[in-house]
């Protein structure tokens, strides 16, 4: 493909926690950067999504006595997997990873900002009624195509697209300018849903400047 002016590169939580040494690692998460830069240098429109949680968020297991990291516990909205404290608004680690090609992008999306409901997805909060207002953004700016990329694979990425297809945009994501965390087999998981959703799987040399 080559982007056009209806299309947008979203890349999703390209942050400090996230990368190896951080306080939720993705596996190889930094080899993402790379192909994170060259995507945004043939894109005309860039759209970043950033991890921003308050102290004492519900999705830490901190908040929650006698559970541990990746445990599942039942939430007001439903199951909620437990993580470790991680971009934690205004620390080092909720900063975008230096190097990023940050300055590509026209729109910043902070998602997990509310203390009480996690937000994986740049449309929706897990709560699944509150927006982002990134649908509406696309729609004003007349974008139809979005093509993803980032970390990761299997959570914020995978329902970052399936809600882009939710919202009637078309949806790509490119396999190699992601990583994913794949915990218990969550990677096969979410592309199972993508795939179902009608999310295409593509790779950076198929996307031409």
């Amino acid at each position: 493909m080559k982007p056009g002016e209806r299309d947008v590169l979203v890349v999703i939580d390209v942050q400090v926690d996230f990368l190896p040494g951080g306080a939720l690692a993705v596996p190889d998460g930094d080899s993402v950067i790379g192909p994170v830069n060259a995507l945004a240098a043939r894109f005309r429109h860039v759209v970043l999504t950033q991890d921003w949680h308050p102290p004492g968020h519900a999705s830490f297991a901190t908040r929650h006595p006698g559970k541990a990291a990746f445990e599942t516990v039942d939430l007001a909205y439903g199951p909620q997997v437990l993580w470790p404290d991680h971009c934690v608004q205004g620390t080092p680690g909720a900063a975008f990873v230096p190097g990023l090609a940050v300055d590509r992008a026209e729109l910043v999306i902070r998602k997990g900002h509310g203390r009480e409901v996690d937000s994986y997805s740049a449309f929706l909060e897990a709560d699944r009624r509150t927006p982002t207002g990134l649908a509406g953004y696309l729609r004003e700016r007349g974008f139809t195509r979005l093509v993803l990329c980032g970390l990761a694979t299997d959570y914020c990425v995978a329902w970052s697209a399936t809600d882009a297809r939710e919202a009637g945009f078309e949806a790509l994501v490119v396999e190699d300018a992601c990583r994913a965390i794949d915990h218990d087999g969550s990677l096969g998981q979410a592309w199972d849903r993508m795939v179902r959703a009608g999310v295409e799987r593509t790779t950076s040399d198929r996307i031409n400047g």
